[in-house]
């Protein structure tokens, strides 16, 4: 490898010219933008169920830690619903539709939805953490197929994935496990 730099921006200038309708998609993209879409879709209709549970769970918690416990659920629920916002967003810089039909998300969500318990705050807890570790590994597993072939939909996942350990970490602390 040389330790000079040498960038042909004349030739990126032409490229982007021939391409301007494929917005910020460009050749260096190696991984099948329509296999990325698909994948991202889960991720939308994953973060959506995760948001309805938290939803469910932070107005059902009930007992003498109802308010801590019901503050993080709420907390965790507004930064599902942002993931779920992210990942519709890079569908559709990539090209494709977000996918927010309500008849399919829970079939494609990664997680599964879960009612609660009447007044079981630990269950809850217990729900809601294994869905996260199920969301971590999934993730994980997204990363690595991505690898460099989409860069930015890596780090986004990565970004999303970085929140699902701190709501891993949070659920642990207050399970006292």
């Amino acid at each position: 490898m040389s330790d000079d730099f040498v960038l042909d921006v004349e030739r990126i200038r032409a490229q982007a010219r021939q391409r301007m309708e494929a917005g910020p998609r460009t050749p260096a993209l190696g991984a099948d933008p329509e296999k990325v879409v698909a994948v991202l879709n889960d991720v939308v209709a994953t973060e959506v169920v995760c948001w309805t549970r938290y939803i469910r769970h932070a107005i059902s918690a009930s007992g003498i830690n109802r308010s801590q416990v019901s503050a993080e659920f709420t907390e965790h629920a507004a930064q599902e619903l942002q993931h779920a916002l992210w990942a519709a967003e890079r569908v559709s810089q990539l090209g494709g539709e977000p996918d927010l039909d309500p008849n399919t998300l829970a079939d494609r969500a990664h997680t599964d939805y879960t009612a609660p318990a009447p007044n079981d705050l630990e269950q809850m807890l217990r729900d809601n953490l294994l869905a996260e570790r199920i969301v971590i590994e999934t993730y994980q597993e997204i990363v690595r197929w991505l690898g460099d072939g989409d860069p930015t939909t890596r780090r986004l996942l990565e970004r999303i994935l970085e929140e699902e350990e701190e709501h891993a970490d949070d659920i642990v602390d207050l399970l006292g496990i």
